[in-house]
């Protein structure tokens, strides 16, 4: 029997793309932002957390505003040259947005601003492909952190596991993951049960623009993109 045209699959999730009229609201938003705050902060970011940076949105809501997305259309924004910049030397913080950062408006002492963007630090798991920031090996022996019912799981993850008596030994010395090098799926899984963290969120701030000044942080071990310009 043909199949009836009207019985057709909807795929549901699908969304529709963010498109020209998207971009150009966050230009509008970025520059009125531009005239309703006193300073322009450029910030990078290292191990994003969504819930941690959103509370952060929430406590300063009164007070700054961020805008995080596309570098290029922060720039546009603002204006990548001093012939289409929407202020006086404010090209100058466009220069900076590469790689994982955004824009920071706010009406608050640059003081406090600091002391808030040094507070700012929590640790979490690392996900797949972060560097390790040390070399973890269990010992051979028993693992009696983890009960039985989990040894099929630890072998899956590559680890060599047996069960002795109801009890689940390392039958050798095992390294999870070594300093510097990619963290693996299986990795990052056994990390997580065994309470290893290795990623932190964290802040930079980068430069401060206002009116009529402009100026560069130094963040020791944090890579600026001035550097060199």
């Amino acid at each position: 029997m043909p199949k009836s045209k009207r019985n057709k699959v909807v795929t549901l999730s699908k969304t529709k793309r963010k498109g020209r009229e998207h971009k150009e609201s966050i230009i509008s938003a970025v520059r009125q932002a531009v005239e309703d705050y006193i300073s322009l902060y450029v910030f990078s970011f290292e191990n994003m957390r969504n819930l941690k940076f959103k509370e952060l949105r929430e406590q300063l809501k009164s007070s700054s505003r961020f805008f995080l997305g596309s570098n290029k259309v922060l720039q546009i924004a603002l204006g990548r040259t001093a012939a289409d910049e929407v202020k006086d030397d404010i090209h100058k913080a466009s220069a900076v947005l590469h790689g994982d950062c955004g824009l920071f408006f706010t009406n608050l002492p640059k003081e406090e601003v600091m002391r808030i963007f040094k507070s700012i630090e929590e640790h979490d798991f690392a996900r797949t492909g972060t560097p390790a920031t040390e070399t973890v090996e269990l010992k051979e022996g028993p693992l009696e952190q983890f009960t039985h019912e989990m040894e099929p799981f630890l072998r899956k993850q590559g680890m060599p596991v047996r069960l002795n008596k109801g009890v689940i030994e390392l039958v050798a010395d095992y390294v999870i993951c070594r300093e510097g090098e990619p963290i693996s799926p299986e990795a990052s899984r056994i990390l997580r049960l065994i309470g290893v963290q290795m990623a932190a969120f964290r802040l930079y701030l980068i430069c401060r623009w206002v009116p009529g000044e402009f100026e560069v942080f130094k963040n020791p071990g944090v890579e600026n993109p001035l550097d060199g310009a």
